[in-house]
Order: C-alpha cells, then structure tokens, then sequence
C-alpha cells in the first residue's frame, strides 16, 4: 500500500495544511468537506489525499480573496457544480447535451468571476486610498 493510499486522522490533515481540527469539523459541518454526515457517531475521521488537496484548496481561496464562508460555499458549489458537468460530458453524451453541458459550464463559471471581480474591486479601491494617503504624506514631508 502506498503512502497516499493510507487513510490520514484528522489531526495528520490539520497538520499537514496548517490548520486546525476545529476548522476541519467546522468546514465539514457547513458542508464545504465532505464526510461529516457518513460518519458514524464517535467514529474517527479518516480523509484521503482528495480531502487534504481539496482542504489546502478552500483556505488558498479564503485567504488569497478574503472571502466570507458564504462566499466560499458559493465557489466551490460553482467549482462542484462545474466538475460534475465536465464528468458528464468525460462520460459520453449526445451533441444536444453538450451544447447544454456547456451553456451551464459557462454560467458556473461567470458566477465564480463575478465573485473574483468583486473581490478585485475591493482590493483596487483600498490600493487607491492608499496611494493617495501615501501621496499626502510625501507632500507633508516635502513641504
């Protein structure tokens, strides 16, 4: 059996993306992880390498946009939503359903824009704020 193929506790998998357990239940809990629901009550929690990558993934997200959990939640349901159109049509469908597969693909992946954009936004007006402020000083210093 290889490495990857061992079943990792939770503690492993904080540790491995530089977390806390606590966030690991919490993201299970609101549903932005899997396995929460199938687990037998007292049970331990054992995670594959798709849950560490997936984890690693959300607070690279989290963190790089500054996203709210909701916001979060609406990403990655458009990313879900994106990937189980793309097993889709991996698996073989008529002409028809394609042109479909696609349309909704695209309409995922305007949402997942309109949120990055939003974000962008942000981050372009406070870099304004600041530039100005930094100017105002610079005069300051200067007179």
């Amino acid at each position: 059996m290889s490495a990857q193929a061992v079943p990792l506790r939770i503690g492993d998998v904080a540790a491995r993306v530089g977390t806390t357990t606590r966030t690991i239940r919490y993201y299970e809990e609101i549903g932005l992880l899997p396995g929460g629901a199938d687990r037998r009550a007292g049970a331990h929690r054992l995670y594959g390498e798709e849950d560490v990558e997936r984890l690693r993934e959300l607070l690279r997200l989290k963190e790089l946009l500054g996203l709210t959990l909701d916001e979060l939640r609406e990403l990655v349901a458009a990313e879900d939503a994106r990937a189980a159109r793309r097993a889709e049509w991996e698996a073989g469908v008529d002409p028809e359903r394609r042109s479909a597969l696609l349309g909704e693909a695209l309409a995922y992946l305007e949402r997942q824009l309109a949120l990055v954009e939003r974000r962008r936004a942000e981050l372009d007006e406070l870099a304004g704020e600041l530039v100005e402020r930094r100017a105002r000083v610079q005069r300051l210093l200067a007179g």
